[in-house]
Parts: C-alpha cells; sequence; structure tokens
C-alpha cells in the first residue's frame, strides 16, 4: 500500500468507540497541559520581554508599533503580541495569559499531528505521533514557556501538513486546493509570528525534497493564482503599516534582524557547529532513539518517485537542523519545527519496530532514569550568591521526583512490552514523561526569587503613584516593568533597545551623572541597580533609602 494511502484501523475497536476515548484521553491531556500555565512566575528575559510587549499595547491600543518599556521594538513581528494583547482584554494580565498563546499553539501541534497522521497512515499511527510530540521534552518545555518559537513551529508545521495533504493521492482537486490555501494562509502567519525565515525553510525544503526524490509533482499544485493573494492579503498590512508609521522599520527588520543575525555574531550568540545535537537529542526523550530509527526507517520505505510525505518531512527536519547550525546566531529552542516532522515522520515506523528494539530503548532509558535519580540531589550543590542554596535544594528535590517518575514509568512500559501490550506501553512511556516534564518545568518556581521580580514588585508597588519617576540603572530586569505594571527609565544602559532609542532618545538617561542630577531635583523618586551600582552610587553620598531587595536587584527611594 502506498504511503499517502490511508489503512484500515487496527486498534481493534469500534470507530465510535475508539474516537471516544482518544478525545476523553486528549480533553485529560488539554486540562492538564493549560491547566498549570500560572503556577509559575514570568522568567526573564524572554517571558517578561513578550509579555511586556503585549502589556503595553493592550494599555496604549497601538497595535502597529511593539513596544518595549516603552521604547520602539522591531525584532519581532506582532502576531503573538496582537494575541497576548487580546488575552489580557479578556481575561486579566497575569502568567496564564502571558503563556496563553505559546500553550495553545504547543496543544493545537499535538493536534495536528494527529490528525495529519490519520489521513496519511492511520489511527495507530496518528496516536503514536501526537505522543511522541506532547510527551517530547524540548516539545512540552517551550509549549509552557512564554517565547515566539512554539507560535513559528505551530504554524510552519500547519503550512507542511497542508502540503502533505494537498499532494495526497487521495486528495481530490477541491481538497487540493483547500489545503493549498491553507499551506499559504499558515505561511503568512508564521511571517508574522517571526519574519521570513518561514520562506526560507519552506521554499527551501520543497527545492531539496524534489531534487533528492526526483519527485516535481509538487510544483504543479502550490496553485500560485490563489495563494499568493491569501499570503499577501494577511501578511502584507502590518508590514506596510508599520513601514509607513516607522520608515526606520524595513531596513532594521530585514536586514539587521535577518541577514545580519544570520551571517555576523552581532547578537552574541555565537555556538559550535554540533550546538544543536545534543538539544536534539535531548529534546526527543524519551523516544530519541525509536524516533531515530524510525525515521531512517520511513526514508528507506518510501522509495517510488510517488509523492513521499515521509521523505518531505525529513527533509524539512535536516534542512531546519542545518539551517541554524550554520548560523551566527544560536538558541535551543530554535530547533524546535523539527520535533513535529520527525514525530510524524516516524510514527507509522514506530509501530514495526520489533520487540528487541523496543525493549533496548527502554533499558537505556531506564538507565538514564537512574543516573538522573543519582544525580538530581547533586543540584543543590549549585547554588551561588544569586541563587541561593535553599532554591537549589527546593529544586533539587523537584528534580528528583522528576527522575523517580521517569524510571518508574520506563520499567511500567518494560513490564508492558513483556505481556505484548505495546500500544499502554507507549501510552505509560508518554504519561510518565509528562509528568517528569511537568515536575521540571514546575519546580522551576523554587528559583523564582532569582529569576523573577515578581516578589520585589510586590514590596514596592504599593508604594507608588502613576507619576512616580522610577529608573533603572545601569541594566533592566524583563519581568519588573509587567509586574509593576509600568515603564521604567533607562540609566547608561541600552542592549536591545539601542535601536528604538536612536529614534527616540529622549527616552532614556544616557549617563550616571546626568542621572544624579535628576535623583537630586527628584524626591520621591526610585531606582533599581545592582549591588555594584548601589555601592558606588552610596560612596558618591547620592541619597537613597532601600525599600526592597532580592539576591540581585536593589529598589531604593529619594528620601529628600
Amino acid at each position: 500500500m502506498p504511503a499517502h494511502r490511508i489503512p484500515p484501523d487496527v486498534t481493534g475497536l469500534p470507530p465510535r468507540l475508539a474516537m471516544r476515548r482518544l478525545w476523553a484521553l486528549f480533553t485529560v491531556f488539554a486540562v492538564l497541559w493549560l491547566g498549570t500555565l500560572d503556577y509559575r512566575k514570568l522568567i526573564k528575559p524572554d517571558e517578561g520581554r513578550y509579555a511586556e510587549i503585549a502589556r503595553e499595547m493592550a494599555v496604549s491600543g497601538d497595535w502597529i508599533t511593539p513596544r518595549l518599556n516603552g521604547i520602539k521594538y522591531f525584532e519581532k513581528p506582532p502576531l503573538q503580541y496582537w494575541a497576548t494583547a487580546a488575552a489580557y482584554k479578556i481575561f486579566g494580565t497575569h502568567e496564564w495569559t502571558a503563556r496563553l498563546w505559546t500553550a495553545l499553539t504547543g496543544l493545537a501541534g499535538v493536534w495536528l499531528a494527529w490528525f495529519t497522521v490519520r489521513r496519511l497512515w492511520g489511527s495507530d499511527a496518528a496516536a503514536t505521533a501526537a505522543m511522541c510530540l506532547a510527551s517530547s521534552l524540548l516539545y512540552f518545555g517551550m509549549g509552557h514557556m512564554n517565547t515566539l518559537d512554539m507560535g513559528l513551529t505551530f504554524f510552519l508545521q500547519l503550512a507542511l501538513c497542508g502540503f502533505l495533504l494537498a499532494n495526497a493521492t487521495a486528495a481530490t482537486p477541491d481538497a487540493e486546493r483547500r489545503w493549498m490555501l491553507v499551506t499559504w494562509g499558515a505561511l503568512a502567519l508564521a511571517v508574522l509570528s517571526k519574519g521570513i525565515v518561514a520562506l526560507v525553510l519552506t521554499g527551501g525544503t520543497l527545492v531539496v525534497y524534489s531534487v533528492a526524490n526526483r519527485d516535481f509533482s509538487p510544483w504543479r499544485r502550490l496553485h500560485l493564482l490563489l495563494g499568493l493573494p491569501v499570503f499577501f492579503a494577511i501578511a502584507a498590512p502590518w508590514f506596510i503599516a508599520v513601514s509607513v508609521v516607522n520608515p526606520e522599520f524595513p531596513h532594521f527588520f530585514f536586514i539587521h534582524e535577518h541577514f545580519e543575525r544570520f551571517l555576523t555574531p552581532v547578537h552574541r550568540r555565537e555556538q559550535a557547529w554540533w550546538y544543536f545535537l545534543p538539544i536534539l537529542l535531548l529534546g526527543l526523550l524519551p523516544w530519541t532513539t525509536l524516533v531515530l530509527r524510525g525515521v531512517w526507517r520511513a526514508w528507506q520505505a518510501e522509495l517510488s518517485r510517488e509523492f513521499a510525505p515521509a521523505r518531505l518531512l525529513l527533509v524539512w527536519a535536516v534542512l531546519t537542523f542545518a539551517f541554524f547550525s550554520v548560523s551566527s546566531s544560536k538558541l535551543p529552542s530554535y530547533i524546535l519545527p523539527v520535533l513535529p516532522a520527525l514525530a510524524m515522520a516516524g510514527s507509522a515506523q514506530l509501530l514495526r519496530l520489533g520487540t528487541r528494539e523496543l525493549r533496548i530503548h527502554l533499558l537505556l532509558l531506564a538507565l538514564l532514569a537512574g543516573v538522573a535519580l543519582v544525580a538530581a540531589p547533586r543540584v543543590a550543590e549549585r547554588f551561588d550568591r544569586e541563587t541561593t542554596a535553599a532554591m537549589m535544594q527546593n529544586y533539587a528535590h523537584w528534580l528528583t521526583a522528576a527522575a523517580a517518575l521517569f524510571l518508574a514509568a520506563t520499567l511500567a512500559a518494560l513490564l508492558l512490552t513483556r505481556a505484548a501490550r505495546r500500544a499502554d506501553a507507549f501510552l505509560a512511556l508518554a504519561a510518565g514523561a509528562f509528568a517528569a516534564g511537568n515536575a521540571v518545568v514546575l519546580g522551576h518556581e523554587a528559583l523564582a526569587a532569582s529569576n523573577s521580580s515578581y516578589y520585589l514588585a510586590r514590596e514596592v508597588s504599593p508604594q507608588l503613584q502613576p507619576s512616580t519617576p522610577f529608573y533603572s540603572v545601569q541594566g533592566y530586569d524583563q519581568t519588573l516593568p509587567f509586574y509593576l505594571d509600568r515603564t521604567l527609565t533607562l540609566v547608561d544602559f541600552r542592549d536591545e533597545m539601542d535601536f528604538g532609542l536612536q529614534q527616540e532618545p529622549q527616552l532614556a538617561v544616557d549617563s550616571v551623572d546626568q542621572f544624579k542630577h535628576l535623583w537630586r531635583s527628584q524626591p520621591g523618586a526610585y531606582a533599581v541597580l545592582g549591588e555594584s551600582a548601589y555601592n558606588q552610587l552610596a560612596a558618591d553620598a547620592l541619597p537613597m533609602r532601600i525599600v526592597a531587595r532580592d539576591t540581585r536587584r536593589i529598589v531604593v527611594r529619594n528620601p529628600e
């Protein structure tokens, strides 16, 4: 049977009963996925940054020009800012709404993997793909962090899935056209999520796949005359509007944030070429060896020159991995779009792996979990002045619990394979990995006093009036404006806000000497600063009274 044809359901359950059971499981999973978003405080830098940009957008009503701490911020397009600002308007401003867009797109990606694989390779493969993706360490973690990468990943996945379904042999002309329009719309939303990298990755994948598989038939199904108008109707209006209001935007966004970021170390994120390899191997846990074995077998299985969906997914994964590996700017989350493609491509072949292969994989996982269980308590020794021994001890307890859950799930899966209950073994492994991942992520709240300004802001907020001057001296904590519900005036600090301050220099204080002059003329003013800056200003006899502090920051008030 060709790889793109839909095989019969082999679950052994009546289709309606099987679907009800599946939706019940997905409902429980969705509740668990979304239910813990507000347990942790926002941490620096990304979570605070993207939460604050959306907060300022909601407060100001300016949906065209993104601002961070009141300063023009053009590093990324606005789709996630819009979605989060809308969530603030509807549900209020707090951690749950700040992370909601990321969590929803991650959840939708799991459902999309199931939906697409079910149409391509059947119900069992679909359930396997969804379980692999939902419980993979990197995917789960990024689905609960307020960054832009999950939104980009979902819309790239949607574009890929639309393309796969449009090119399936079983697709009628109408279905082909509809799915290609979905693809073009998803590409536009991917561009609005993180820029033109979406076009580079998808276009490159199509070219490489066509050459590698000697299959140029997808080019005839692009529906350019319909698709391009859809793409530009969705993607172009904001780029036009922001360029009209801010003429400096096009050069900064398209040249600096794309070509210079990729080709030069301008963002100081240089890493070795192999940087993403260990991240991928760890990020795929607990499925690493199974998925990699499955995708290799999937590549070998699709040898015909007809459209080969698994091969296209693998080309996408390899090209995306290679693209970011040669980039001069690297962060762990950049390879997140690889995970849905690998989970979908390897799902059908995972079901065909021998029992011996599965047991070897589970034994390796059990060994890894055992090592983690022994090593987790040692995390308590990794403390310093800013992240105290008590914080690390608390987090070590969470990590130990996560390792124990992971080990228990692995042993349960081994027992189930011995009883020839492979599907239940997969489910036990996925549930255990999901629970362990939750413990790792939720336990990070133990470090919140070091990585978030929530507690500092809680002490200071009752003392402030909207008109009270508040300075941030020689630094900027990304979470503080969000929790104070106001912006700060930067002093002798520019960093990622340098371009915006070039356009509006009056929004910052250039030097500490200028700040001293302003401070002496503003009784009741506040400032946040690090300990070294505080000691220097105290040595200069600047009038200051400490009103709050944590392990990283000190908040002072002008008492005169």
